[in-house]
């Protein structure tokens, strides 16, 4: 992952879940967003060593499937509180960048308050509807009719297509969170 901020709140997202031990974690982590930006022991395990230091989640020893005991991992309430936290109010990156912000909605239904999810999905529209184009030309975006390079337009196409669909599951889920219970 990108940064200590994605990892952190995916680390506390999975544990808020299940307590699991770190060999399990590390797999979820990468079921999720490994194919973009792998996980490396060198940034987990010392990542979880953080959290434990700040009290945001604690290990304890279990009896392993075979002799060896295995270092099982807990969210505590502190860290449930920085989860929440984290997931009410992101950071401007994990509402601009898509790996981040998909990670963050991995975890958006642990919010108990349907408008504290309306509030991040409407973050996110927002951010989409703004206009933006990868290339720029005298200070304008470059539009795909007038992109000549190929694959340059092929990004813009590509780009285009994802954020119409976006856009339309982020309208309709945040209609669907406002409707009164």
């Amino acid at each position: 992952m990108a940064s200590g901020g994605d990892l952190t709140l995916t680390i506390l997202g999975f544990l808020n879940e299940s307590p699991m031990h770190g060999y399990e974690l590390k797999s979820r982590l990468a079921a999720l967003t490994g194919h973009l930006r792998p996980v490396s022991d060198g940034a987990l395990y010392p990542a979880i060593s953080r959290l434990e230091a700040k009290g945001l989640l604690e290990r304890h020893e279990e009896e392993g499937a075979a002799a060896a005991r295995r270092q099982v991992l807990t969210i505590t309430a502190g860290g449930r509180e920085e989860l929440l936290r984290r997931l009410r109010d992101p950071a401007d990156l994990d509402i601009s960048d898509q790996a981040r912000f998909f990670a963050l909605l991995a975890f958006l239904s642990a919010l108990p308050d349907p408008a504290d999810q309306a509030a991040v999905l409407g973050r996110r529209l927002a951010f989409l509807e703004a206009p933006a184009s990868f290339f720029h030309e005298g200070g304008r975006p470059v539009r795909i009719k007038d992109e000549p390079d190929p694959y340059r337009r092929g990004m813009l196409v590509v780009a285009r297509a994802s954020s119409r669909a976006e856009k339309e599951w982020l309208h309709q889920r945040i209609e669907e969170l406002n409707v009164p219970r």
